[in-house]
């Protein structure tokens, strides 16, 4: 159901998850809030503090306490940005949302343009689209590449233009938020939505302090929690493998018999080794993806909230 815009509603509301950024906290919420104060009347910053384990909350709450359009919410622990955002965009109430990192890597400036779209053509999602991934090592492009097209392959959703830097419609916001699932997989879902969307491009800035927060196990922990939750096809690969692995042994079988009826020596101690190392490390493989299906289907069905708050500034907690 679509959220009634109330009188004394902000026009847009932007959502910054930050985790252990207390460096450069201030910076980016100052400079966020230096840009939508002059073009907007009606403004929140909602900044979510993702279980930091250094001062981020304290700088955070230092200018809530000065400004009442920037607001403070406080997650007991560190729950993950996918949770955080939905912390925040369920706290929202303006009538577009803008996501955005806390490192000022998506422009600011740009909100600006993305609000012009959504306000003249009528796309309910603006999608701010990076030009290159200049700051990325080889290897970090080339897992991004593999990935984006696995998604593509496994799933047919084309995500290569989708990124956490978006500008959404308070429908599409609201949709997001009604979703029933806790683990969640943001710039999937959203296109999963349907709603019209559009692109903005630019390229991204340095960090403003500190470095990232994502690490290749974390990445890839993402990439394939986000490919079990659109995909079944890696369940069926397992029944693919199976098959294989029964074509094989049949050929082998045949191959053995042959030669026994040939009056043939069958050396079969090093084939039984490498046939044994085979179909092990297929029923492990299996296992695995097995196993990963039903480690998300364990985490659903307890019914857990994804997050839970601990304290909030400048938060109508009524409403």
């Amino acid at each position: 159901m679509k959220r009634k815009h109330k009188l004394g509603d902000p026009l847009i509301s932007i959502v910054i998850p930050a985790f252990n950024e207390a460096r450069g906290i201030q910076a980016a919420i100052g400079t966020v809030d230096e840009i939508v104060a002059n073009e907007f009347e009606g403004y929140e910053i909602l900044v979510v503090d993702d279980g930091s384990k250094d001062d981020t909350c304290e700088k955070i709450r230092e200018l809530a306490c000065k400004n009442p359009s920037i607001k403070l919410i406080k997650l007991t622990k560190n729950f993950g940005k996918e949770a955080a955002l939905v912390a925040g965009l369920r706290k929202s109430r303006g009538q577009v949302v803008v996501v955005l990192d806390s490192d000022l890597q998506h422009p600011p400036s740009l909100i600006l343009d993305m609000y012009q779209i959504w306000k003249t053509r009528g796309v309910k999602v603006v999608n701010g689209v990076k030009k290159e991934r200049q700051q990325e090592g080889f290897f970090k492009r080339v897992s991004a590449a593999s990935f984006y097209a696995l998604m593509k392959t496994l799933t047919g959703s084309d995500l290569k233009n989708q990124t956490d830097f978006k500008l959404m419609d308070r429908e599409v916001v609201d949709r997001y938020v009604e979703l029933p699932e806790n683990r969640r997989f943001f710039r999937g879902l959203i296109p999963w939505l349907g709603y019209s969307s559009e692109n903005v491009y630019f390229s991204p800035d340095q960090r403003n302090a500190g470095t990232t927060g994502w690490s290749l196990p974390g990445l890839a922990k993402m990439g394939i929690m986000a490919i079990c939750s659109f995909s079944s096809l890696p369940m069926q690969g397992v029944t693919l493998l199976g098959c294989a692995t029964f074509l094989a042994s049949i050929v082998m079988g045949i191959h053995t018999i042959g030669m026994k009826l040939t009056g043939q020596a069958v050396e079969g101690f090093a084939t039984v080794i490498l046939l044994l190392l085979f179909v092990g490390s297929v029923i492990m493989i299996s296992l695995g993806i097995i196993g990963q299906y039903i480690s998300m289907i364990y985490h659903e069905v307890k019914r857990r909230p994804g997050y839970l708050i601990e304290q909030t500034v400048n938060i109508d907690e009524t409403e």
